[in-house]
């Protein structure tokens, strides 16, 4: 069969009028996006992706594209766009931008008023029928936001804003199908592109299933990825089956961990090899928020489209999920860039999501924030359960220049003092927001109010702190906009792994993944919250060591959809649990066996708790043999 490879990049934007009274333009989609970037994190809440101005304050090139216009006339023009600092009632505007049409700069400056998303009025603009030429003039570098540009002849016409009737208006006047097209039927349907799913996607490939790998973002690796930049985590090759991690191995990155062990066992082959990569390349060794080459996107990639096996759908989200009773028969998956629909056929699924986005749209029981001491026992389990959730890491960093480097101010921004101000050169993962909020639903709110500590910050450093001439020469040269997550949904399987079982060392006859990271638990940090009440925005870590600990099976799939399993952090353990088994290595070893468990589904036409309750032995068979490539 022909290897295919698909990512969702489009020429063409079906923007068809509706009757020649409207034509929409959904900004994802230009032709050219120049230097701003599509941000879908919170496009199951708004309705859509949309395009950021993220040049860390410095406009970013304009983003361009074509338009058939069906009939001359004189076209009203609206901007869905938003003031994204107007919900702490910020003074000015920070994601201000303009747009052209056929050259001409419209007068109106759009993201400077409204906290919520909305339709801005721009004007009118005389057009001619043929192609007009628009384009997105960033003014500030300072994330500026549009989501959609409507132009319409019709002078009293209001679009939706908001909900189905938003979405419906989007695919009518797009002229998109009402039905997805179809993707085909596959053995196995990975959604979620991070550490985990990549691993899921490959050790089920190689044991022979057809796999639908799908990813919302036009990268893997999730939060080890150049978009995100956390370093890989977490000892791999343990027992009781110290095959796990070959793949995870193969396909991550050289990075700290890797270091760490070669330096334990220095003779070893694998370790010679490790050590001369770090020779050669020294910047390996920053761990989180380091230069982008760090997290090997293309290495990952590479992996994933060797596979015959399997195929790749990047930048295509996943909105829906079809069932027949308790099982999942397909999912729906939209092009964060085209709009467009595929439905993805399948006997088994995954969720890699993280967030575990597709357990929830298929109905799977799950968990959010802290339970109880009096419902898990857990001594680190609080007395009242709450919503209390580890947060969101935006981490940056910045560079020395040969000269002065300038920094605009930042009014809008989380406001600094000499004793607020975090003299800093470089974020790491303690800059963490978001503990009291919904990391779903919230997520948008949750990214900016992060933005604004880092440049409120920054620009505090190097335009009034007293330390500012040390600062005179660094330049912000990267700051996330995709917020690293560390807990949301935890989907509930058949054990729910709670922190007795892992100090107890409680044997469990389907042992599988080995985790070896502490009971690590993240809150946010006394002092910030008491220098911003409820507005913190730096964390505090406090972990427990473990031994190393085999995690059950049964954590891997869901209690209640028959045929959906889980890699990641959305795995079926409480939230203190949680602390040590959402590293990456550890969530990569999870999709290994999640592969393998998905082999044996296959072959023997069962359910995930089928192979637990008939073919464990091949599984830990399986296990025992790995599937990637050792390493010595």
């Amino acid at each position: 069969m022909q290897k295919r490879f698909f990512i969702a990049m489009s020429l063409t934007l079906f923007s068809q009028p509706a009757s020649g009274q409207q034509i929409l333009i959904e900004a994802e989609g230009f032709a050219q996006r120049g230097g701003w970037t599509i941000d879908q994190q919170a496009m199951d809440q708004m309705g859509s992706p949309y395009l950021l101005a993220h040049g860390l304050g410095l406009p970013v090139a304009d983003a361009t594209t074509t338009v058939e216009v069906p009939a001359a006339g004189r076209y009203r023009v609206l901007v869905r766009t938003r003031d994204w600092v107007a919900p702490w009632k910020a003074p000015g505007a920070p994601g201000k931008f303009q747009l052209q049409i056929n050259g001409r700069t419209l007068d109106t400056v759009f993201g400077a008023v409204g906290a919520d998303w909305h339709w801005q009025a721009g004007g009118t603009v005389e057009l001619a029928a043929g192609t007009a030429a628009l384009a997105l003039h960033d003014l500030t570098g300072f994330d500026g936001r549009c989501d959609a540009i409507l132009l319409t002849v019709d002078a009293d016409f209001v679009p939706p804003n908001e909900g189905p009737a938003l979405a419906e208006f989007r695919r009518r006047t797009r002229g998109l199908p009402a039905e997805p097209a179809d993707a085909g039927e596959f053995d196995f349907v990975v959604v979620g592109g991070g550490m985990a799913g990549c691993c899921a996607a490959i050790s089920a490939a190689r044991l022979g299933c057809r796999v639908a790998l799908i990813q919302d973002r036009p990268v893997l690796g999730g939060n080890n990825s150049s978009e995100v930049r956390v370093g890989l985590s977490g000892l791999i090759h343990q027992q009781p089956y110290p095959r796990l991690g070959d793949l995870v191995d193969e396909i991550g990155p050289v990075g700290h961990w890797n270091l760490w062990e070669a330096k334990r066992d220095p003779d070893s082959p694998r370790s010679q090899r490790i050590l001369a990569v770090i020779e050669a390349h020294p910047e390996k060794k920053q761990h989180n928020a380091g230069p982008a080459s760090n997290y090997e996107d293309d290495r990952k990639l590479r992996a994933v489209q060797a596979e015959k096996n399997v195929q790749l759908f990047l930048a295509t989200r996943v909105v829906r999920a079809e069932q027949d009773g308790d099982c999942l028969t397909a999912v729906v998956g939209q092009s964060i860039v085209t709009g467009r629909e595929l439905r993805f056929r399948g006997r088994l699924f995954a969720d890699c999501t993280g967030d575990g986005n597709l357990g929830f749209l298929a109905g799977a029981d799950y968990r959010v924030g802290r339970e109880s001491r009096s419902e898990t026992g857990e001594p680190l389990a609080p007395e009242q359960a709450d919503q209390l959730v580890m947060g969101v890491s935006v981490q940056w960093y910045s560079v020395a220049e040969p000269e002065a480097s300038p920094f605009p101010e930042c009014p809008w921004a989380l406001p600094f003092t000499e004793a607020t101000c975090q003299k800093l050169t470089r974020g790491d993962w303690d800059w963490e927001t978001g503990m009291n909020l919904d990391q779903v639903r919230d997520i948008e709110q949750i990214r900016d109010h992060a933005l604004r500590a880092a440049f409120g910050n920054w620009a505090f450093l190097k335009n009034h702190g007293s330390h500012r001439a040390e600062f005179a020469n660094r330049r912000l040269a990267w700051v996330a906009c995709i917020g690293g997550k560390r807990e949301s949904r935890r989907l509930l399987g058949d054990v729910i792994l709670c922190q007795q079982d892992i100090e107890s060392q409680r044997p469990f006859p389907d042992a599988s993944v080995t985790t070896t990271w502490g009971l690590d638990l993240h809150y946010p940090h006394p002092e910030n919250s008491r220098q911003f009440p409820g507005q913190e925005f730096r964390s505090i870590a406090k972990s427990k060591a473990i031994k190393p600990y085999a995690i059950p099976f049964r954590c891997l799939y869901s209690r209640n959809v028959e045929n959906l399993m889980m890699a990641g952090r959305d795995i079926s353990v409480t939230h203190v649990a949680l602390g040590t088994i959402r590293v990456q290595r550890t969530t990569g070893m999870m999709g290994e066996v999640v592969g393998m468990a998905a082999s044996l589904c296959t072959r023997h036409q069962t359910t995930p708790r089928g192979v637990f309750q008939h073919h464990l032995a091949p599984l830990q068979d399986l296990m025992r043999r790995g599937v990637g490539a050792p390493q010595d």
